[in-house]
C-alpha cells in the first residue's frame, strides 16, 4: 500500500508546485502609461462582463474576495516601482500614491493611507475566524485587501493597507495625464 502511496502524493504535490508556479508567472500588476479616466458614478457589471474584462487572477481576487500569494512577481515589481499613482484594476478609480507607500515585509503591497479615501470602503469582515477590517473600491465593490491597525509602523499613521497588487494598475509619476472626472466608457 505504502508503494503505490507514496508516488501518488509525490505526483499530487508536483503538481500542486507547478500549479502554483504557473498562477505565480501569470500574476502581474498592469503599468499603464496614462491614467485612467475617473468614473462619476458606482461602476455596475455582470458577472460575465467582469469575467472577459479582467485576467483570471483580478476576477479570482476583485469579484470573488480572494488573496493573491505572498511574495509572488507582483509584490516584488512594486517593490521596484518608483513614484507614481495605484488605481483600481476594475474600475479606474485613483486608489493609492507611492508618497503612501511602505515596506512592511508582508509580501504584498502595503500603504499607510489611501489617495482618496472617497474611493476606498471599509466593512468589517468577520471570515476565517478572525476579526478584520476588508477594504473595498467604493467605486466598483471589488475586494482590495484588509486594513492593519496598531502594529506598530514608523510611518505618519499606525495603520497598513495590505493591498493585493493584481487588484491595481500603476502609473509612473512624469507619465500621467490630467485626470478629468468624466463617465467611464463602457468596452
Amino acid at each position: 500500500m505504502k508503494k503505490i502511496l507514496i508516488p501518488i502524493l509525490i505526483a499530487t504535490l508536483g503538481l500542486f508546485v507547478a500549479k502554483v508556479i504557473a498562477q505565480e508567472k501569470s500574476q502581474n500588476m498592469e503599468t499603464a502609461k496614462t491614467a485612467p479616466e475617473q468614473p462619476t458614478k458606482k461602476v455596475e457589471k455582470t458577472d460575465a462582463e467582469w469575467q472577459k474584462e479582467l485576467t483570471p487572477e483580478q476576477y479570482r481576487v476583485l469579484r470573488k474576495s480572494g488573496t493573491e500569494a505572498a511574495h509572488g512577481e507582483v509584490y516584488k515589481e512594486f517593490k521596484q516601482q518608483k513614484g507614481g499613482t495605484y488605481y483600481c484594476a476594475g474600475c479606474g478609480a485613483k486608489l493609492f500614491t507611492s508618497e503612501h507607500k511602505f515596506d512592511a515585509h508582508c509580501g504584498w503591497p502595503a500603504f499607510y493611507d489611501a489617495a482618496d479615501n472617497k474611493n476606498v470602503k471599509l466593512v468589517d469582515d468577520v471570515s476565517f475566524g478572525m476579526i478584520r477590517t476588508e477594504v473595498r473600491c467604493a467605486t466598483c465593490d471589488g475586494h482590495l485587501g484588509h486594513l492593519f491597525k496598531g502594529e506598530g509602523f514608523d510611518t505618519p499613521k499606525d495603520q497598513r493597507y495590505c493591498i493585493n497588487g493584481v487588484t491595481l494598475t500603476f502609473v509612473p509619476a512624469g507619465e500621467e495625464k490630467k485626470e478629468t472626472p468624466v463617465e467611464k466608457k463602457e468596452k
